[in-house]
């Protein structure tokens, strides 16, 4: 069975790993989702995610902010190590004012696609259709990194990282 890693608990990694990266702020509850397709697809690879089940988003203290922050990067890295970077584009659900939508996210994808251009990171990214600039996303990433598989519909990027993760066991 899956492991879901969650933040901010800190648990040993010893297999194949898919990190979920993409909007939280703002965004349907798409983790929920692709962790129940991975755990029933690849029972044998992990997952973290960076929702937390109990925390509202948005809301942290400085202390909680910064493990947060750590625990992302941790598991960034174990991912880019042992496993795949999973990017899910979800359309936005709800503006969070005062924030641009998937801020975060757009700055983590561009280094996971430096990261793959230069070190072989693996690397999956799904687009849901109306998420903002979609297109300049496609073309770039086709362009600059056309290993990257592109996909629509998070079953698709679901089975692209599963398949990914199995090549690196």
């Amino acid at each position: 069975m899956s492991t879901v890693h969650t933040p901010p608990e800190q648990q040993p990694v010893s297999r194949p790993l898919i990190f979920l990266g993409g909007p939280i702020q703002g965004a349907p509850d798409w983790q929920k989702q692709a962790i129940a397709f991975i755990s029933a697809e690849a029972p044998d690879i992990d997952i973290a995610s960076p929702r937390r089940p109990t925390v509202t988003e948005g809301e942290f203290a400085e202390d909680e902010y910064m493990k947060q922050v750590n625990w992302e990067h941790e598991h960034l890295a174990m991912a880019a190590m042992r496993g795949v970077t999973l990017f899910w584009l979800a359309a936005e659900a709800e503006h969070v004012p005062g924030r641009s939508y998937a801020q975060t996210t757009r700055f983590e994808l561009g280094e996971a696609v430096t990261a793959h251009r230069y070190g072989g990171t693996s690397v999956v990214v799904g687009i849901e259709k109306g998420f903002t600039n979609a297109r300049y996303l496609r073309f770039t990433i086709g362009k600059k990194a056309p290993s990257i598989p592109l996909c629509d519909t998070l079953e698709d990027t679901c089975r692209q990282a599963i398949a990914l993760a199995h090549r690196q066991v």
